[in-house]
């Protein structure tokens, strides 16, 4: 059975935004083109990421990896260009400047006889599975022109770094500094097989430093109603993704393979516009394990676009944006804190006082409720079902404990994991955060933990949940406080 989606529905997920086309889309495109064409600055340099002025940067706000970020301009003055993090001034230390130091002492890294090879090598030297491959057909993108359902672009993702590539085009690579965020860097084309080099592109920014991203660097997903040409029928609304959506507004403009059981989602069919309605079959699209009728996938290193794949990488998005959000607010005010301690003479002694602290009790809240699932949407048509490849190494890199248990260990049936604590909990992206904010969240998630009712939102933790949380973490995650071992 067909469903119709409305313009209205749901306004506090569903944004009305401008086309990406219209009547003047070749004199904007052209623009776009324009501004490309100037030179950008090598990964390994400090020369501050260029951004598009406002009206190319609406034009161009989807950038790497497909993944849509907001069409409103950028701020002059982003607080992450101001002191203590000077973002674009800033080398950065991530998986991407670690791969451009190698490919400097050794050229032929990435070797291959063909453009796909070359994206496996790739994937390779960034430890990023194949197995982890997603497929987009939406036009939201940069290299849109090259985005059709006939050319979806494929995605991979590992914790540090998210890499795309669609068919003849560039490669992209967004990878994450513990203390800066998301960073973006091309690769073109034209060398992939000829000394490859990897560029910091700064026109990302332009989406992905926006209110859809909380206001940092950071990475982001988008569900849309997209047309036969791949274009998003934005009369239609869209939806910002994370772990907090139903699978109904999950993945329209992406392919999806895999069983959902009697739930529906957006993916794999392209959607009818009529009197600012998308008219879409999701039944057609349902519970499907090959795409082979949609389009070649012998062009890609995999022939899928797992479900489980999805969900993981949308919980992981999300989850990223609340720890770069709060990696950022807290070290402005702590930066602002002492700074005005120093400017006034007075002591700071070990604690924080004032805004600085209602910051960093605010943001170890938030990110107590996002690392915990309190907003998980649940699965309610019988689970999922995906490629057991990608599973497999998904958990390969999991810490488990005497009695198995991991943070990766995967639900599928309600729910997505297992045990309601992210896996995140391990990556620079935590450890990275400013020790008093680190401090405020051990704090509250031991009470949390040892408490026999919690309050709400956490009041869905049940006892013997929060017992197993509390062991796989007293045996795996290194440097708790010492409170947590008496």
């Amino acid at each position: 059975m067909k469903s119709v989606a409305h313009a209205s529905k749901d306004l506090n997920r569903s944004q009305q935004e401008p086309p990406l086309c219209g009547p003047d889309k070749q004199m904007k495109m052209t623009m776009l083109t324009q501004n490309r064409s100037t030179p950008q600055t090598p990964a390994g340099g400090q020369t501050k990421p260029r951004r598009l002025p406002p009206m190319a940067a609406t034009w161009a706000c989807v950038a790497a990896l497909g993944l849509w970020g907001s069409f409103s301009p950028a701020l002059a003055e982003d607080e992450f260009e101001m002191a203590p993090l000077n973002y674009s001034q800033t080398k950065p230390r991530d998986a991407a400047a670690d791969l451009e130091l190698r490919l400097k002492q050794n050229p032929n890294l990435l070797a291959a006889k063909t453009d796909k090879e070359f994206v496996i090598a790739l994937l390779r030297e960034l430890n990023v599975p194949v197995e982890s491959q997603m497929l987009v057909f939406s036009k939201t993108s940069l290299q849109r022109g090259r985005i059709s359902p006939d050319t979806p672009r494929a995605i991979y993702f590992n914790e540090q770094s998210y890499v795309g590539w669609v068919p003849g085009g560039e490669a992209e690579i967004m990878s994450f500094d513990p203390q800066l965020g998301a960073t973006f860097y091309l690769v073109p084309k034209a060398h992939f097989h000829d000394r490859p080099v990897l560029v910091r592109d700064g026109e990302c920014l332009s989406c992905h430093a926006g209110s859809r991203t909380r206001g940092v660097p950071a990475p982001l997903v988008r569900s849309v109603f997209t047309d036969r040409q791949g274009e998003a029928i934005l009369s239609a609304g869209s939806f910002s993704i994370s772990h907090q959506n139903p699978l109904s507004e999950r993945w329209g403009g992406w392919y999806v393979t895999g069983r959902h059981g009697s739930e529906r989602h957006m993916g794999n069919m392209t959607a009818v516009e009529k009197a600012g309605n998308a008219i879409l079959d999701r039944e057609a699209g349902a519970n499907l394990l090959n795409l082979d009728r949609f389009f070649q996938t012998s062009d890609y290193p995999r022939p899928g676009s797992d479900i489980v794949a999805l969900m993981v990488f949308e919980h992981q998005v999300g989850l990223q944006q609340r720890l770069l959000q709060a990696n950022q607010s807290a070290r402005i005010a702590i930066h602002r804190y002492e700074s005005l301690m120093r400017e006034l003479k007075e002591p700071m002694g070990d604690r924080l006082a004032g805004s600085a602290l209602s910051v960093v009790r605010h943001q170890a809240e938030k990110l107590l409720e996002e690392m915990l699932f309190v907003t998980e949407a649940p699965l309610t048509g019988g689970g999922v079902e995906g490629d057991p490849s990608f599973t497999t190494v998904f958990q390969k890199s999991a810490r488990r404990d005497s009695q198995g248990r991991s943070l990766r260990d995967l639900d599928l049936k309600t729910r997505l994991f297992r045990f309601r604590m992210s896996y995140l909990i391990y990556s620079p992206h935590f450890d990275g955060l400013p020790t008093p904010l680190r401090d405020r969240f051990w704090e509250r998630l031991w009470a949390l933990l040892n408490e026999e009712r919690s309050p709400e939102p956490f009041d869905l933790l049940r006892t013997g949940e929060k017992q197993d949380i509390k062991e796989i973490l007293l045996a795996t995650k290194p440097g708790l406080p010492s409170y947590w071992k008496r």
